[in-house]
């Protein structure tokens, strides 16, 4: 899976090409600490005296790192996968090499840091299903019709749990699986991945 950036965000990372290699770890060094404590406005004023450039600009960098970093590791995306996402940013390939590094030194780290954020969306908790089996009615006295039944229950954060009761019948089971097997597969194709780099 690529990581598709926007305009915004390019442009916000494109200050790390501007300073040196070290500047850039110490960086990603802010951007984890930002992650786990919030962020501080003295840590960027300090940042740009030493740096002589704008607040904003620092700002802007460190909280586009701290986006392609997050983005990153809440998807799990490879190694190969964010290389190739952060070509797209025109760097050279030692940044593209640090960048690469960071990711994978603390990819768990921030995985962790993000579980333990509040979430509004829900989550799954459990999926319990049944399988019905119609043999017979008035009209047709054999007949083989299977419905799947689930019940899915969901958490949302300490605002308790949620359910849904879904149907449906096996030949649309089956369809669904195929269709999103077939689009998973689509996406780890190069065609695929060259189309993603390029969307803006």
């Amino acid at each position: 899976m690529l990581l598709v950036l926007s305009e915004d965000h390019k442009e916000h990372l494109s200050f790390l090409q501007k300073v040196d290699l070290t500047v850039v770890g110490e960086f990603g060094r802010i951007a984890l600490e930002f992650l786990k404590r919030g962020t501080s406005p003295k840590i960027y004023e300090g940042a740009s005296r030493k740096l002589c450039v704008p607040v904003e600009m620092v700002q802007h960098g460190v909280e586009g790192l701290m986006f392609l970093l997050t983005e990153s590791s809440k998807y799990t995306i490879s190694e190969v996968d964010f290389m190739e996402s952060v070509l797209v940013l025109g760097f050279g390939e030692d940044l593209n090499n640090i960048l690469s590094q960071l990711y994978l030194q603390h990819r768990s780290q921030i995985r962790s840091i993000l579980s333990q954020l509040p979430s509004t969306l829900p989550i799954y908790h459990s999926l319990e299903w049944r399988l019905d089996i119609q043999l017979a009615s008035r009209s047709v006295r054999q007949q083989v019709v299977p419905i799947l039944m689930m019940h899915l229950l969901m958490t949302r954060g300490n605002d308790g749990s949620s359910s849904m009761i879904l149907q449906t019948d096996l030949s649309t089971l089956l369809h669904l699986i195929s269709t999103l097997e077939t689009a998973l597969a689509a996406m780890k194709t190069n065609h695929a991945r060259r189309i993603l780099r390029n969307i803006k």
